[in-house]
């Protein structure tokens, strides 16, 4: 009788971590149409379609309600907001999803009134692609560079 050599737990382990890895992070074929990637190479939900890196302009802030950039997108422009002000979004116009392309860095708050008590965190401003904010987001700040 010949015995079969049984996998180590670390070989084990690294083929689950492998496989998972795998999973959640594929990048699309070279033929996925760019407009259902997101810029980060992830797919959207069904039923949705990511935002295109166009559909939030250079220098402006867009959010949406739902994570994955579902609802209706608010755009905020640079040239509108004053720098190192707090901005409140709309009262039950929070955020769940958003893109900065403001080219300067943005805190996003959960607080109304940008208040570091809450949650807040800041996202560089040379394209960064939020689907699911850890916290809803209730105002933000634009900085200088």
């Amino acid at each position: 009788m010949r015995l079969r050599p049984r996998p180590s737990h670390t070989t084990a382990l690294l083929t689950g971590l492998t496989a998972l890895a795998a999973a959640l992070a594929v990048p699309p074929a070279l033929g996925t149409p760019a407009a259902h990637a997101t810029p980060a190479g992830r797919t959207a939900p069904a039923g949705r379609t990511a935002p295109a890196p166009d559909d939030c302009a250079p220098g402006q802030l867009c959010v949406w309600p739902q994570a994955d950039f579902g609802g209706e997108r608010r755009t905020y422009e640079l040239s509108d907001t004053e720098i190192e002000s707090c901005v409140p979004l709309p009262e039950g116009g929070g955020a769940a999803s958003f893109v900065n392309r403001t080219g300067r860095p943005v805190t996003t708050y959960q607080s109304a009134e940008c208040a570091e008590t809450a949650e807040f965190d800041t996202y560089p401003g040379g394209g960064s692609w939020v689907p699911r904010s850890p916290y809803q987001v209730r105002a933000f700040k634009v900085w200088e560079r």
